[in-house]
C-alpha cells in the first residue's frame, strides 16, 4: 500500500478538506486548516507531497516524525495544521485498512460516549439567553459565550458590566443544572481580565477560556491565583512544546489542543497524556467541520482526562454550510441528553458526501474573520 495522491477542497463556510488516496483503492481524509488562511496552508499540504507520495500510508509515527522534524523549521499554526489533515487522514486510512475505528487501534475506548457544548451569540443579554434556552431545548448541556468586545489594556467598568449582564441573564435562563464556559478570546489584556473573573465567580462557570493571550501565558499562574474560577486555554498552541511550561507551572486546570491545528491525533494524544500526569483535563478545541469533529471523538474515547468536547453545529460562523451538510450520514453526530455516541465504524467513523464536497470546493473561495476597532482607531483583538 503506497500513498497515490493528495486532493484538497476548499468549501463553505471556512473548511478546508484533504483526501489521501492510496495504491489499492483505499483512501483517508483530514481537516487541515487555520480559519480564514486556506490558501497558506492548502500551500503547505501541497509542499508535503514529496514526503508523502509512495510512502505507506501505515507508518503513521515516521511520517509524522518525518514532516516535522526532517524539514529543520518546524512548528506554529500553519505547519502544524497541514501535520494535522495529513496525521487525520492516515489515522481513518489506517482504521479502514485494519476494519476497525482508530480508538480501537489506540488500546481502546475508555468511554461509551461523550459530552458536547454548543457556541452561542447574541447582541443583547436578551438574545443570547434565548440561544442557551434553544440549546437547552435542543438537548445539550452545556454552552460557550464570547465575553467582551473591544477592550482595551484598561477600559470602562461598562464593559465588565456589559458581560456580567450577558452571563446573569445566561444563568437565569438555563438554571443551575447546566454548565456555561465564557471564552475571553485574547480579547482582554490581564489588568481588565483580573476584574472581569473576579465579577463572573458568583456564576459558577464551567471554566473561562482564553483570559489572556497565548503569548502572554507567564502571566497565566497569577491570574489562576487569583480566581476559583477553572482557567482553559490551548487552541493558539500547537505542538506538546507549547504546552510544557503551562503544565509545568500548574497554570491551567484545562487544556484546549485543537486536532486540526496541534498536528492531529498522534499528538494531541501526547499532548492529552501530558496533561493527566498534572491531573489537566482535556477538551479540544474544534469550531470546524465534521473531519475535525470525528478526529476530535477519536482521540476523546481514549484519552482519560477527556472532560467535554466542543462542536460547531449552528454556530454564527456557518451561514452557507454546516456541519452535518458534508455527511452522507448526519445521524453519526446526533446528540442525546448532552453527548454524542461513540461512533464504531472503521476509521473516523463516519462516511462524506464526496460528491457534495466535490461541487462545494472552491479555492477562491477566501473566509476572513472581521476587523474590529477600538475608539481610538487601534486594531482590537478578534
Amino acid at each position: 500500500m503506497k500513498i497515490s495522491a493528495l486532493e484538497l477542497f476548499t468549501v463553505p463556510p471556512r473548511w478546508l478538506f484533504l483526501k489521501v488516496s492510496t495504491d489499492d483503492g483505499c483512501a483517508g481524509w483530514g481537516e487541515p486548516i487555520v480559519e480564514g488562511q486556506a490558501g497558506t496552508v492548502r500551500g503547505a499540504v501541497e509542499d508535503m507531497a514529496d514526503f508523502l507520495l509512495g510512502r505507506d500510508p501505515r507508518q503513521i509515527e515516521d511520517i509524522w516524525q518525518t514532516l516535522f522534524r526532517a524539514r529543520f523549521y518546524r512548528g506554529g499554526p500553519v505547519m502544524m495544521s497541514a501535520i494535522a489533515g495529513v496525521n487525520q487522514a492516515l489515522w481513518d486510512i489506517k482504521g479502514k485498512y485494519h476494519g476497525a475505528p482508530i480508538y480501537e487501534l489506540l488500546g481502546g475506548k475508555v468511554r461509551d460516549r461523550v459530552q458536547i457544548y454548543a457556541g452561542i451569540s447574541g447582541d443583547s443579554p436578551q438574545a443570547i439567553a434565548a440561544q442557551a434556552r434553544q440549546r437547552k431545548d435542543d438537548g445539550l448541556n452545556a454552552v460557550k459565550m464570547v465575553a467582551a468586545n473591544t477592550l482595551h489594556y484598561m477600559d470602562t467598568f461598562q464593559h465588565i458590566d456589559d458581560t456580567v449582564a450577558q452571563v446573569a441573564a445566561v444563568r437565569d435562563q438555563v438554571g443551575d443544572d447546566f454548565s456555561i464556559a465564557v471564552d475571553f478570546h485574547g480579547k482582554v489584556h490581564k489588568p481588565m481580565a483580573k476584574m472581569l473573573i473576579r465579577e463572573l465567580e458568583p456564576f459558577h462557570l464551567m471554566f473561562v477560556e482564553e483570559p489572556i493571550l497565548p503569548m502572554h501565558n507567564e502571566s497565566l499562574l497569577d491570574l489562576k491565583r487569583s480566581t476559583s474560577i477553572p482557567i482553559a486555554t490551548g487552541e493558539r498552541m500547537y505542538s506538546r512544546w507549547d504546552f510544557k511550561t503551562i503544565l509545568a507551572e500548574g497554570s491551567v486546570d484545562i487544556i484546549q489542543p485543537d486536532v486540526s491545528h496541534a498536528g492531529g491525533i498522534s499528538e494531541v494524544l501526547r499532548i492529552a497524556a501530558m496533561a493527566e500526569a498534572y491531573d489537566v483535563a482535556l477538551a479540544p478545541h474544534c469550531p470546524l467541520g465534521p473531519i475535525a469533529l470525528a478526529s476530535c471523538i477519536q482521540v476523546d474515547a481514549v484519552a482519560y482526562n477527556a472532560l467535554i468536547q466542543e462542536q460547531s453545529l449552528g454556530i454564527h460562523y456557518n451561514e452557507t454550510a454546516d456541519l452535518l451538510d458534508y455527511l452522507a450520514d448526519p445521524a453519526v453526530f446526533q446528540y442525546e441528553d448532552g453527548y454524542i455516541d461513540v461512533p464504531t465504524s472503521p476509521g473516523l467513523g463516519i462516511e462524506l458526501d464526496e460528491e457534495k464536497i466535490r461541487a462545494a470546493s472552491d479555492h477562491s473561495f477566501r473566509w476572513r474573520n472581521p476587523i474590529t476597532r477600538r475608539r481610538d482607531g487601534s486594531v482590537a483583538e478578534w
